[in-house]
């Protein structure tokens, strides 16, 4: 009776185990099998992204030589015609206004970036990171200064453009950039220098243990915009 009784013990314990061994395998394959698809999901994702940038590049690149053409056509046309040579140069002037057009010229280069400081040692760790209003802030004094020509991370400003805080990065033109912020702005570099003036934001920036540094150029290339700028409301007065 006794033996029989132990034997049940044992036989109770061995399935017991093997329930439990069936079940963990079980679970097991179901997370692989979704870990498996998930990577499946994501490689698809990250090759869709790639065929949409290659046909963007591609487009962009014809873009850029039916623009070369125009331009060839434009020099053309108006080479022994005083009138048309005089509205061309008008367009080349507007064009480089509103940030259709490559430009160089003297200027300045800040650089705005994240401080080294560890989040666990400060107070307000938001202070420690550049934010979508320090830039604007620092945008809105080039200005003031006279910068003609204003890029951030190779993003043209234009009249049209937006810069916006998502989450820890920064979208300018509708593009995601991060820190560090590289802003470029094309002016007389004395009057755009006084941005390090005492009690001025880079100053403030940098009391905050933000990284900001300017430094003068006699040379910056600024490159176009590479959108389309769209007025949807503003209409020539008749």
């Amino acid at each position: 009776m006794k033996n029989k009784k132990m034997i049940s013990i044992v036989l109770g314990i061995m399935c017991f185990a093997l329930t439990l061994g069936i079940f963990v395998q079980i679970r097991t394959v179901n997370g692989t099998g979704t870990a498996v698809g998930q990577t499946y999901e994501e490689n698809n994702l990250r090759a869709e992204v790639l065929k949409y940038k290659e046909k963007y590049d591609n487009r962009y690149q014809d873009l850029e030589r039916a623009e070369k053409e125009l331009d060839k056509e434009r020099q053309s046309s108006t080479k022994n015609n005083s009138e048309l040579q005089e509205k061309e140069n008008q367009i080349t002037q507007g064009n480089k206004m509103i940030g259709m057009s490559d430009v160089t010229g003297p200027g300045v280069i800040i650089t705005l970036s994240d401080s080294k400081v560890e989040a666990a040692n400060a107070l307000d760790p938001n202070s420690l990171l550049v934010h979508d209003g320090d830039v604007l802030s620092v945008i809105n004094e080039l200005k003031n200064a006279g910068a003609e020509a204003i890029s951030i991370n190779d993003q043209r400003l234009v009249p049209t453009s937006g810069i916006t805080c998502g989450g820890n990065i920064i979208e300018i033109n509708g593009e995601k950039v991060g820190a560090p912020f590289i802003i470029k702005a094309i002016g007389l570099p004395e009057q755009l220098a006084a941005l390090e003036r005492p009690g001025g934001y880079l100053e403030r920036l940098k009391k905050d243990t933000v990284g900001a540094k300017l430094e003068r150029k006699n040379s910056i290339t600024i490159l176009k915009y590479s959108g389309v700028i769209a007025y949807k409301y503003a209409q020539n007065v008749e």
